[in-house]
């Protein structure tokens, strides 16, 4: 046989091996594969593509029916199919002349997890949230399956997702750490509770707003939104020539040019005469101190005395995590420059640079929005030589504002950017909707504080939205309301996320609904609160009362009205049957009255019974009452198992966010 004959056989038997994988073959969502979950009791359904006109065939292991369709025009096909009460493991066969099987496939409950970062929040990786090492290596969970669907924006809606890990993968060490720890902990309770698989699709997005889960049809219905949508839909159709990397980069140049402390293209301040700045404690997000909704540059300086038996090789300059990016200089010589607000700062100092004596620590501040400054624990703000000698750095410096952002054009909106209406639907939902669930829990409200009295319309129309999209009626859905996170005010004060949190109680207005109140539970230094554990228990008791009909407590004390008696206000309470109590056993904390003045004092409070007895001999004639009103609200009313109180207040009087859009 020649060679050349030879080749060709080779050829040939080569493209017979692999023609199955070159011709046309039935194409699944990435939402089916091995190890999946199929919502028991319905008529779940299973599509896909395959060629046009031909018959495919469905069979299941549960049953003895066969499901059939024909794929249309574009191949595309439906199928649906009986589910029955949970269990398992089946298999799924499909087959339009080729044959695909899935294995291992559980019926049981699927619940869709998303919102942003403190539901993206890992176990391990970033989250290391309590004791993460034990919990990852007991997360042996066969019937609990995970789904993680990873990060894509789009401007119209899609019909597939992207997803990590191959698809479905049963709970294990090796596929927990890195998935949603509120929604392991939530599935972990309902199961051992009630023996039911769980499937659990995580789509979530640290720091999205909350229209951007939502569809342009909703979203057009509100007048805050229609154009931005409208916006969206036309770059859909027409992408614009100049990339965002070009727009913020031509922006960042602006922010550089306008800093006041960069002179002629010199940064100036980086050593500069300080006495007529003004002082503010670092760390503290400057928020908290001084610079009320500020977002722009601010420069900090401080002068360091270095001893004379002190080591000044071998340096490092710690400054604890900075939002959102800096640049950092010792004697006015740069030493490092880090972007990122969760990214610790160590900078090593080069030999000779500082001096015995006074040295001028000097760092640039560039926040875009939200918190700014440099706001990490107090012990990592120091100054290091290797030998375990350290300055502290934590107290006074002294601060000056280099660029206010209100004073020049807006940061240009990132054409793929997931902070915009319907992108996250689109990519991140919408694949879904075909998909039968049982419900969804959802973490989410920071992104929104500032905006809170929208929220009370956009957070109901969203989730409408999706009960919409599913065509499963009022199916259930339960949050999280925003934890005690920031400063604890000395005084009663105003606040963005006490008006947050209250747009989300608003909400529970719609039928089958339902809010973990984790008040007692955040960190005044940490957005992302670590007892991940006890906001998934707390999401998986309302699961367990409202869904799964266990006669079991799922909420804390609700307020219900008042009635002012002469000096003092009667607080009458629902969800008493389990009594009231001071979670810590001493008095009551956290409320707050005032009379027509609208000028709140701290409040004392006792109980009687199902009501709360209220008043201050700062207020003669009291008209209202608040409890728990603040960013990182001292307060302690509970149920006596434990469950808090959710924020309130007995006033209508308008926000510090009321029109703000």
């Amino acid at each position: 046989m020649s060679a050349r004959r030879l080749r060709s056989i080779l050829l040939i038997t080569l493209l017979l091996c692999i023609s199955p994988f070159i011709q046309a073959k039935i194409l699944l969502p990435s939402v089916f594969s091995n190890n999946m979950v199929l919502q028991q009791k319905t008529n779940a359904s299973i599509w896909g593509k395959s060629d046009a006109g031909k018959a495919v065939k469905v069979t299941v292991s549960w049953n003895k029916i066969n499901y059939g369709a024909i794929a249309d025009v574009k191949g595309n096909w439906k199928i649906k199919v009986a589910t029955p009460g949970y269990g398992g493991p089946y298999t799924i066969t499909i087959s339009d002349g080729e044959l695909l099987v899935l294995n291992n496939v559980l019926i049981g409950d699927v619940w869709i997890c998303s919102g942003q970062s403190n539901m993206e929040m890992p176990l391990a990786g970033w989250g290391k949230i309590l004791n993460n090492e034990k919990e990852i290596a007991e997360a042996k969970y066969p019937n609990i399956r995970l789904l993680q669907t990873e990060h894509v924006t789009s401007n119209f809606p899609l019909n597939d997702v992207k997803v990590a890990n191959g698809g479905w993968q049963e709970c294990s060490p090796k596929y927990i750490a890195e998935f949603s720890s509120t929604a392991y902990f939530f599935a972990r309770e309902v199961y051992e509770k009630t023996k039911i698989p769980i499937g659990l699709i995580h789509t979530s997005w640290g720091g999205t707003i909350a229209e951007a889960w939502t569809s342009a049809e909703s979203l057009k219905k509100m007048a805050d939104f229609s154009a931005a949508v409208d916006k969206i839909q036309k770059s859909a159709k027409n992408p614009s020539s100049i990339s965002y990397e070009e727009k913020l980069k031509n922006w960042i140049k602006i922010t550089k040019d306008k800093d006041s402390g960069n002179q002629d293209g010199q940064m100036k301040w980086a050593l500069v005469e300080s006495s007529n700045w003004k002082n503010m404690t670092l760390p503290t997000l400057w928020e908290d101190a001084a610079l009320k909704d500020f977002d722009g540059v601010v420069w900090f300086t401080k002068k360091v005395t270095i001893p004379e038996n002190w080591k000044t090789n071998r340096v490092k300059l710690n400054l604890g995590t900075i939002d959102d990016n800096d640049i950092t200089f010792i004697n006015g010589v740069k030493v490092g420059e880090t972007a990122g607000y969760n990214v610790a700062r160590t900078y090593a100092i080069p030999a000779n640079l500082l001096k015995v004596g006074d040295n001028t620590i000097t760092v640039r501040v560039f926040d875009s929005g939200g918190g700014g400054g440099l706001y990490g624990d107090a012990k990592d703000l120091n100054l290091t030589n290797g030998a375990s000698v350290k300055i502290l750095l934590a107290g006074e410096w002294k601060y000056k504002i280099g660029l206010d952002f209100k004073n020049i054009e807006p940061k240009p909106y990132e054409e793929n950017g997931a902070n915009r209406p319907t992108v996250l639907y689109h990519a991140m939902i919408h694949p879904y909707r075909q998909f039968s669930i049982k419900g969804a829990i959802w973490y989410q409200g920071e992104a929104n504080a500032d905006r809170a009295y929208q929220y009370r319309e956009l957070f109901p129309t969203m989730i409408k939205d999706w009960r919409q999209k599913w065509g499963q009626g009022d199916f259930p859905f339960y949050f999280v309301q925003l934890a005690n996170f920031m400063q604890v005010d000395n005084l009663p004060a105003q606040s963005a996320w006490a008006e947050l949190r209250e747009a989300q109680q608003k909400t529970l207005a719609l039928p089958n609904t339902g809010m973990a109140t984790i008040i007692d539970i955040g960190d005044a230094k940490d957005i992302h609160p670590k007892n991940k554990q006890e906001v998934g228990r707390r999401l998986a008791l309302i699961a367990l009362a409202k869904t799964y009909g266990q006669k079991i407590n799922y909420s804390g004390p609700v307020y219900q009205s008042n009635k002012i008696e002469g000096k003092q206000i009667v607080l009458t309470f629902s969800n008493t049957e389990n009594g009231l109590k001071a979670a810590d056993g001493t008095a009551l904390t956290g409320f707050a009255i005032a009379g027509a003045d609208k000028k709140f004092y701290w409040a004392k409070a006792s109980i009687k019974g199902n009501q709360i007895l209220v008043s201050s001999d700062h207020v003669a004639n009291p008209v209202a009452v608040r409890y728990a009103w603040g960013n990182n609200p001292v307060c302690n009313l509970v149920s006596n198992d434990g469950l808090p109180a959710s924020p309130f207040r007995t006033d209508t009087w308008p926000g510090i966010t009321f029109g703000k859009k």
